[in-house]
Parts: structure tokens; C-alpha cells; sequence
């Protein structure tokens, strides 16, 4: 699965000039790591929005990440009467806008995320040792796609309320 997704990612790096990049759900459904990501997302009723949103960041935590939730979290997640908590959930994995890796100042700072109010702002720190977002690493950053940028991460992250 590592290798599909690193083929995905140069795929979608190295493409050639007259190739566009796919979007940012066509992305990670090519990568074979974000099945849980996808799965929620068209849940929640948000794989239109982010497939077609353009200037989008998307910190996007791979299956592995979803696995270290307790258990019975997604499964409960992904039902019907929880769609807004699910909502909640994955908006706050996404920014209103464009930021690479090499806009991201060092130290930590603040964005906001296209979750509603209150708790719409996640923590980024960037130094020596890498970047992350309230209490999940980047394990792969600046993935370009046609309508905006994919950060891997490795926790999902859970607003406070």
C-alpha cells in the first residue's frame, strides 16, 4: 500500500506538463490510504465539495490514523444520526485556502478551518524536526492537486467541541 501511494504522489507530482493533476478526492482515492477518509467524506455528504472546492488544504489522515481511534468510533461516526458530529469532524481537517509547506511560518501559528463555530482553528508548528497540526505530524506534505493541496497526517483530528 506504501508503494502505491508513493506512485500516486510522483504520479501526481511528476506528471507531465500536458497531464493535469487529479482533484484533491480523486487524489487520495488513487493513493489506496485514505479509503476511511473517502468513506467519511461521502458520508458526511462532502466528497462533491472537496472534489470541486478549488484553493482547499486538506490535512488528510490515512486509514492508519483512523485505525488508532477507539473502537467502534468511525463505525459510529459514519451513521446517519451522526452525520453532523461527521461533518464537524472532516471541515475541520480543511482550510479556505491554499497552504503549502513553504508558506507555513516557523514556530506555531493558527489557521482557521471551514468548520462552523466555535473551535474552528487548528495549532501549526513548524520546526527542525517537521510540522504539526494540534496533535498530528505530517507525514507527507505539499501532495498538489487540481484544486488545492493534501498534507498526510498521521492522527485524525478531533475539534473540543
Amino acid at each position: 500500500m506504501h508503494k502505491m501511494f508513493l506512485a500516486a504522489v510522483a504520479a501526481v507530482c511528476l506528471g507531465s506538463a500536458s497531464a493535469s493533476a487529479a482533484n484533491v478526492v480523486e487524489t487520495a482515492q488513487q493513493a489506496g490510504s485514505f479509503k476511511t477518509l473517502i468513506a467519511a467524506a461521502q458520508a458526511a455528504g462532502l466528497a462533491d465539495a472537496l472534489a470541486t472546492t478549488k484553493n482547499i488544504t486538506v490535512f488528510a489522515p490515512t486509514d492508519e490514523a483512523f485505525a488508532k481511534l477507539p473502537a467502534g468510533t468511525v463505525e459510529m461516526l459514519l451513521k446517519p444520526e451522526n452525520k453532523d458530529k461527521l461533518v464537524a469532524i472532516l471541515t475541520y481537517h480543511v482550510l479556505p485556502r491554499q497552504l503549502e509547506s513553504k508558506q507555513m511560518l516557523a514556530g506555531p501559528f493558527h489557521v482557521r478551518t471551514l468548520k462552523a463555530s466555535p473551535d474552528r482553528t487548528l495549532a501549526i508548528t513548524k520546526n527542525a524536526s517537521g510540522v504539526t497540526v494540534d496533535n498530528a505530524k505530517v507525514i507527507k506534505a505539499d501532495i498538489v492537486t487540481d484544486n488545492g493541496v493534501i498534507h498526510v497526517i498521521d492522527t485524525v483530528l478531533l475539534p473540543s467541541k
